[in-house]
């Protein structure tokens, strides 16, 4: 495994160079989709990684200090239910309001990242958190990012579905794709294929189709982005995306149908002239991927991305975020902070609720009418 070069680059990934909070508490765009508001939250000099709610109201970030901040008032509040020197909250995932695992990036990538334990997990909502029981195979040393998927098994003579937790890690390597059925206790482990050097983000459609976001080197200067994909559980991958350039990899998901996904790519190239950004997106449920012009600007990198519908969505990046109405036709300018890493969707009652986590966490609400495409790939719609 060779990453020097990647974390090198990747510095500003832990810390965006850009990270002033703005002087207001909330700021619009000409022709938004929405006004997103600010939200009060410790300060942290850097981008945070994950939020996730288990409803408007209840919800859980986590940040490279090691900490966990929950709140019970749709983050108006935060109270802080974790703290561990060494710990790198990367990704974090609830199946009800009591049960909830966090992974942890791991030693030897970050510096000050010392905590071997890959994978923590609450039973109390958040109070306490212990580490994960076994995780079988070879050892884990980090994880990036967490799905929930719901799996189909008879009870009592009944159709039933259960929560399955999907795990993949990490940047900089090395990789590893795991998972639970039984609340995160414990773990099974698959194989990622060799081009697969890291592991960014995953998403399951079903428990039989999905994707990892990937990249082809553990050193960014050799990397291509590239999306695996699978139509049996896990038990095997195919190369779907692959992109044609170096000093790129992909990020994280949104599939907002079965038919229709987007994928944020980042470029590291340091040549101002490779200054064009794509989005992958698919429209046939992830056999092929196609790129889509995001902007052209040298100094953008992104980051989360998240759809409301197949058409309304945003993408987090450096130094500021996108957003489209047209299914990524066309884009303009949204400020929901710098570096915003995960874009949470919660539906309600006709509603969508949005959490945004970067340098700060933003909030927005929107009233939503009945979709007339498809519903959406997953029942858990915060896993956007």
């Amino acid at each position: 495994m060779c990453f020097t070069s990647w974390a090198a680059e990747n510095q500003q990934e832990a810390a965006p160079s850009t990270i002033a909070a703005p002087s207001a508490t909330a700021s619009s765009t000409a022709n938004a989709l929405h006004t997103w508001t600010r939200l009060s939250t410790e300060p942290y000099a850097g981008k945070q990684d994950d939020i996730f709610f288990v409803t408007p109201e209840l919800g859980f970030y986590g940040n490279g200090a090691g900490k966990i901040f929950r709140t019970v008032d749709g983050g108006a509040t935060w109270a802080k239910v974790f703290e561990q020197k060494g710990t790198f909250v990367r990704c974090l995932a609830f199946t009800d309001e009591k049960h909830g695992v966090m992974g942890n990036i791991g030693p030897g990538y970050f510096p000050g990242v010392t905590d071997t334990t890959p994978i923590y997990r609450t039973e109390d909502g958040g109070t306490t958190w212990t580490p994960a029981k076994s995780i079988e195979g070879a050892p884990v040393v980090g994880l990036c990012a967490f799905d929930v998927v719901k799996v189909p098994f008879i009870n009592a003579g009944n159709l039933d579905h259960r929560p399955r937790i999907i795990g993949v890690g990490r940047v900089g390597g090395p990789t590893a794709f795991i998972w639970s059925d039984d609340l995160g206790q414990t773990w099974k482990q698959g194989k990622i294929p060799d081009i697969g050097a890291m592991a960014f983000d995953v998403k399951f459609l079903d428990e039989k189709r999905g994707f990892i976001a990937s990249a082809t080197h553990a050193d960014v200067s050799q990397a291509h982005a590239l999306i695996l994909a699978t139509e049996d559980g896990g038990a095997t991958w195919n190369e779907v995306y692959r992109s044609s350039r170096s000093f790129e990899t992909t990020w994280k998901f949104s599939f907002p149908s079965k038919e229709i996904g987007y994928c944020t790519v980042q470029s590291y190239n340091p040549d101002p002239t490779a200054s064009q950004r794509v989005v992958a997106k698919t429209t046939d449920g992830g056999k092929t991927w196609a790129e889509i012009p995001l902007v052209n600007d040298h100094k953008v990198r992104e980051f989360g991305i998240a759809f409301i519908d197949v058409d309304r969505g945003w993408v987090g990046a450096m130094p500021h975020g996108f957003e489209t109405t047209d299914g990524g036709k066309t884009w303009s300018r949204v400020d929901f902070g710098n570096a915003v890493n995960k874009i949470r969707l919660i539906r309600k009652n006709g509603t969508v609720t949005g959490y945004a986590i970067g340098v700060e966490v933003h909030k927005l609400v929107i009233p939503v009418e009945a979709p007339s495409v498809e519903k959406p790939a997953t029942s858990n719609t915060n896993q956007p």
